[in-house]
């Protein structure tokens, strides 16, 4: 069946290419998806599954690229979509937390365990400068250029996933990641065009693209500028990493020069030895200052 799709992709010029979304539970049945002749490409949700740590997302990386090599596709990277809780909401629970715990947050309305949230969107930006120095195609998910959280206390009542229902609501679902966006902070229903499927919150108003819209240090802001040097710096599909495995700090580089720096404790860290400060172009949390460490839980990108 891949091939009839790939045939018709290749009628294209330039051909086309398309992204398998397959939650499998094996590699080689994942990449038969994604090989040349076939689709050229398979969501990879490994990252999307893990936590913040620095020696996981290496050990991913290492893995997602060389079974892309292997099978002559294009790897991808992916931390939320319509499917699961948003990740600046992930990685504001506590360390740790379970596929049970997540769900148990949920039916609590996001009221039990506490979330950090300005710790969840401070890692969140950083994983996202971290994802978007990979080589491969990153795949953003609706609303986390805005710095999204999930809705966790969307009324039962307007709940319409059909997970809801079929569980008898011992599963809430995913409403809380399908909320439609936030346009105008003072326009009815945030300037979405008719009346939403879902409520939107009240603290949508502070996410709004208005008043993110040429705000600097604002999310939106972050991702633009991000994408805007991805389109610069980008290169062919390989890394190298310049640091030996530690538990909070990874840095690596692409051919062309490009370094990627992130620290992933909760202290700052001294750049690596060599580095040069001057040539940071671009930080996941506050403005760079030359000279300076490495903020907790921030990216750095290094221009060559």
């Amino acid at each position: 069946m891949f091939a009839g799709w790939r045939a018709v992709l290749n009628e294209y010029n330039p051909p086309r290419t398309a992204v398998a979304e397959a939650w499998v539970p094996f590699t080689d049945r994942r990449l038969k998806y994604a090989q040349p002749t076939g689709l050229g490409q398979a969501f990879n949700f490994d990252l999307l599954q893990a936590p913040f740590v620095a020696a996981e997302f290496r050990a991913i990386v290492q893995k997602c690229l060389a079974e892309a090599a292997g099978s002559g596709a294009s790897s991808t990277w992916v931390f939320s979509n319509h499917d699961v809780i948003r990740h600046p909401s992930r990685y504001a629970l506590p360390d740790g937390s379970t596929e049970d715990d997540l769900e148990a947050w949920l039916l609590a309305d996001g009221e039990a365990p506490a979330a950090d949230l300005a710790r969840g969107l401070r890692r969140a930006r950083a994983a996202t400068l971290f994802m978007l120095g990979l080589p491969g195609s990153a795949y953003l998910y609706q609303g986390e250029e805005l710095g999204l959280f999930e809705v966790a206390d969307l009324p039962q009542a307007s709940l319409q996933d059909p997970t809801w229902f079929r569980t008898k609501h011992k599963v809430k679902g995913r409403d809380g990641c399908r909320v439609p966006l936030p346009w105008d902070a003072t326009a009815e229903n945030f300037g979405f065009g008719g009346t939403p499927w879902l409520p939107q919150p009240a603290w949508f108003a502070d996410k709004a693209v208005t008043v993110q819209d040429g705000v600097a240090g604002s999310t939106l802001e972050l991702y633009r500028a991000a994408l805007r040097w991805r389109r610069k710096l980008q290169c062919d599909e390989s890394l190298a990493w310049l640091s030996a495995p530690r538990d909070t700090l990874t840095h690596y580089r692409r051919p062309n020069g490009w370094e990627v720096l992130t620290n992933f404790g909760d202290a700052p860290t001294p750049l690596p030895a060599g580095v040069d400060s001057a040539t940071v172009v671009l930080s996941s949390g506050a403005p760079w200052a030359a000279g300076a460490c490495i903020p907790a839980e921030t990216t750095l990108w290094l221009a060559p």
